[in-house]
């Protein structure tokens, strides 16, 4: 089998970087070559923290341009981050940049909504994890706090939709995405008339839904034009990265566990449906949409941020580590001594992390972890068992129990993380394949075009176009003593 004449683009987007991909079908694995990346830097002004929407804009055409010196490409697909969006006049025209996740407008928000809608209803129709950044909580900032500007909006896009629009003038709500915003009923699959009304959210505000891999248009005439090339399809794959790296779990298992690992951890499996109870609702634990229909249900959990930005600390005092000094340092350090909770308010922001773990260890009445390699050594154990603690509430919620968590993406470079979540959750990991966004991503595409049958067909296809590591349980005892501490920790923070 020769080369693939659908040669396809992704644009994969992440919190401080993005990528555009090509890929293709030959002799029956995924190929891929990275052709562009960039930088993705939030901007701040005054006290608001920005995305660059319009050179994130300018970047995605960067990468077609250097797609078209690679052959060209029949299709592309944007995935990014789940909640963000922009906001669009009467005219099509973009009122602002998108207001960044990490922006703290959003604050004390949750508790307003809950004084019109109360809490167990909006998870009862959402089935969303309660997160400040949610979009339901940045749209109810600007109800309460920028009224005219929703006022003078027509459309609100969230960021793979907007970026669509803007190559296709074409306004569509891919449904993964959409499911992060907590504005979706989650049962029926469809936009909340309560939620909206109780918000004094516009209806009009929101897109059509649209499922998985669904072609949302082409190339627009003006992009063909500025950038010299031929009509190409516009897929919206399973827009949130999450979620496409969901699609790139190499099972053939209908029950499994997986960690989406990178700057946040995603914790969670596949279902045909929601489950919406009184557990689900007392872990927190989100069900958000996956590819086909399917609900993936997890829970978000702060990730390598606290390394990524205690390495920016340590930048910013002088001295620059590279992650697998990061790591060797850590696996020197004595284990066990002290625990965080990676997902504690004072983690959730840029600064000292490192200064942020030994305030919350003391406040903890543990020992205060003093080196760099003691500081990274508590955060990777931190990760390991919080992975443990929402594994529990997962099989609680699913009653079910799994032989083996997947771990997928670019944290499963860190080969110390992969070990300590086997011993820590006493399972086999499988590891791989990192860039399970960008083939997710691709292989939707794949779909869409016709060349690969099926989801099953698509997760065995990247079984044999990727490596993975196995990874044992060692030191049972040892982590079963320290879950028990970092439980107590957990439960006294609560």
């Amino acid at each position: 089998m020769g080369k693939s004449k659908n040669q396809v683009l992704a644009f994969d987007f992440g919190a401080s970087s993005g990528r555009a991909i090509i890929g293709y079908l030959e002799d029956g694995k995924i190929k891929m070559e990275e052709v562009y990346r960039f930088s993705n830097d939030p901007v701040t002004v005054g006290k608001t923290m920005y995305w660059d929407t319009l050179r994130q804009f300018f970047e995605i055409k960067q990468g077609m341009l250097k797609a078209k010196q690679k052959g060209g490409f029949k299709s592309l697909g944007i995935d990014t981050w789940g909640v963000d969006f922009g906001l669009l006049d009467e005219h099509g025209v973009l009122l602002e940049n998108a207001i960044h996740y990490r922006d703290d407008r959003t604050l004390g928000m949750q508790e307003e909504v809950f004084k019109v809608l109360p809490k167990d209803r909006v998870y009862n129709l959402s089935g969303n994890q309660f997160e400040n950044f949610n979009t339901i909580f940045q749209v109810y900032a600007l109800v309460k706090k920028r009224p005219w500007l929703l006022e003078r909006a027509e459309t609100l896009l969230l960021t793979p939709d907007l970026f669509n629009y803007f190559l296709t003038g074409e306004k569509k709500a891919e449904y993964t995405m959409a499911t992060t915003t907590q504005l979706m009923d989650a049962k029926n699959r469809c936009w909340s008339q309560e939620i909206l009304e109780a918000l004094e959210i516009p209806e009009k505000l929101l897109a059509e839904i649209v499922p998985s891999g669904t072609t949302v248009g082409e190339l627009s005439e003006d992009i063909c034009e500025e950038l010299g090339l031929e009509k190409a399809k516009v897929i919206s794959v399973a827009s949130h990265d999450t979620q496409s790296a969901v699609v790139a779990v190499p099972t053939q298992k209908e029950d499994f566990l997986f960690i989406s690992c990178g700057t946040w951890s995603l914790f969670g499996t596949e279902l045909k449906e929601p489950i919406i109870n009184e557990d689900s609702l007392k872990y927190n634990v989100s069900n958000e949409g996956g590819y086909g229909n399917t609900t993936t249900l997890l829970k978000n959990i702060i990730g390598l941020w606290l390394v990524q930005e205690s390495r920016r600390q340590w930048m910013r005092e002088g001295v620059e580590y590279g992650f697998g000094e990061l790591e060797q340092l850590a696996t020197k350090a004595k284990p066990f001594v002290s625990f965080i909770d990676p997902d504690a308010p004072e983690f959730n922001t840029a600064g000292n992390i490192p200064k942020r773990i030994r305030q919350f260890c003391a406040r903890t009445g543990q020992a205060i972890p003093e080196t760099v390699g003691d500081v990274v050594c508590c955060i990777n154990q931190s990760l390991a068992l919080k992975y443990r603690y929402t594994l529990e509430q997962i099989e609680a919620c699913t009653k079910k129990t799994y032989p083996e968590i997947h771990m997928i993406g670019g944290g499963i470079q860190s080969k110390l993380l992969c070990q300590m979540t086997a011993s820590a959750n006493n399972k086999k990991v499988i590891a791989g394949p990192v860039e399970a966004t960008a083939l997710g991503n691709i292989a939707v595409q794949l779909m869409a075009l016709g060349e690969i049958e099926n989801l099953q067909k698509a997760r065995e296809i990247i079984r044999a176009s990727e490596d993975t590591k196995e990874y044992r349980p060692e030191n049972g005892e040892d982590w079963e003593e320290a879950y028990q501490k970092f439980k107590q920790i957990i439960i006294k923070e609560a």
